[in-house]
């Protein structure tokens, strides 16, 4: 029997590409069918460019490849230019006849997009467009732009706590415990907000969170970090390391002398990360507050005499 996940995606590949018109001969009512409109955009927005770019851009099979360029040729959409770096390479370029049926595809699926979001408003749209971008970043983690740092929006600080809840009961199996301490953590940053002496920030790929941490004032001239996590799909962008960073600068420039955090013993990557920004580790001492045994460590970063 199928996997319900596999028959979720499967579900949602046939209502796309209906949706979409993917299956039509005749692409949203132009000349060019769907794989002929996306080798149109691919060589309007690289040209002048190779076949063997092509290729790989869209793993497309060689010969089917080959048979859609020279339908190109046939239509009048594009021409081979001898390259003056390689007279053995030929460089595709569209012709006006080729850009004019580049626009007229292009603007009508602008137009059909637009269409298709006008259908759902406010929240639900940025949802949607939220949701599809993770969808894609999940699948092709190298597909997302540079990452991005900006302070916390409204219900974000509950969305944080609630996202690193379900990480560390996967990673960790760390269950409802941690899930109190998390809500109550981010229940009191709200309460006592005050943006000179604490803030949350958020890490963002293509509008989409990537991870978060806090920085909340404890009194005498003392911060603490909490709730520093960075999504699996976001790793190893240096991601982590600039939050940290963030933390850091916001405590110095805040005026305050001591910035500390604790965290666990099995968290190597985040402890690596304390390390390299001169926190150290002050106190170790076993507990059981995530039920289960651990061992949890107080780290401080002194940051003015």
């Amino acid at each position: 029997m199928e996997h319900p996940d596999i028959t979720a995606i499967r579900r949602f590949n046939r209502f796309y590409t209906q949706t979409i018109g993917a299956l039509d001969a005749r692409f949203l009512g132009t000349e060019a069918s769907l794989p002929e409109a996306r080798l149109l955009f691919e060589i309007a927005t690289r040209e002048p460019v190779t076949a063997s770019v092509l290729q790989e851009a869209l793993g497309m099979d060689a010969g089917y490849l080959s048979r859609l360029v020279t339908r190109f040729e046939t239509r009048g959409w594009v021409i081979r230019v001898r390259r003056d770096d390689d007279a053995r390479a030929r460089d595709l370029r569209l012709t006006e006849a080729g850009l004019a049926a580049f626009t007229v595809v292009d603007q009508r699926q602008s137009s059909a997009v637009d269409d298709l979001l006008a259908t759902v408003e406010g929240q639900g749209r940025r949802d949607l467009v939220e949701a599809l971008t993770r969808a894609r970043l999940l699948l092709d983690p190298s597909s997302g732009g540079p990452f991005v740092i900006r302070p916390f929006r409204i219900g974000e600080p509950a969305l944080i706590a609630a996202r690193q809840s379900v990480l560390y009961a996967e990673s960790h199996g760390w269950g409802r415990e941690l899930e109190v301490i998390e809500s109550e953590v981010v229940a009191a940053f709200l309460h006592n907000f005050d943006a000179a002496r604490s803030q949350c920030w958020i890490a963002e790929i293509d509008g989409v969170m990537a991870g978060a941490v806090f920085v909340t004032g404890e009194g005498e001239g003392v911060a603490r970090l909490r709730l520093l996590h960075v999504e699996p799909f976001a790793r190893r962008r240096g991601i982590g390391d600039a939050l940290v960073g963030r933390c850091v600068d916001f405590a110095r420039e805040a005026g305050y002398h001591r910035l500390t955090l604790w965290t666990h013993t099995v968290l190597e990557a985040a402890r690596r990360l304390y390390a390299a920004h001169g926190f150290q580790c002050v106190e170790t001492a076993m507990h059981e507050h995530f039920g289960v045994p651990l061992q949890g460590e107080t780290w401080r970063l002194e940051l003015a005499a």
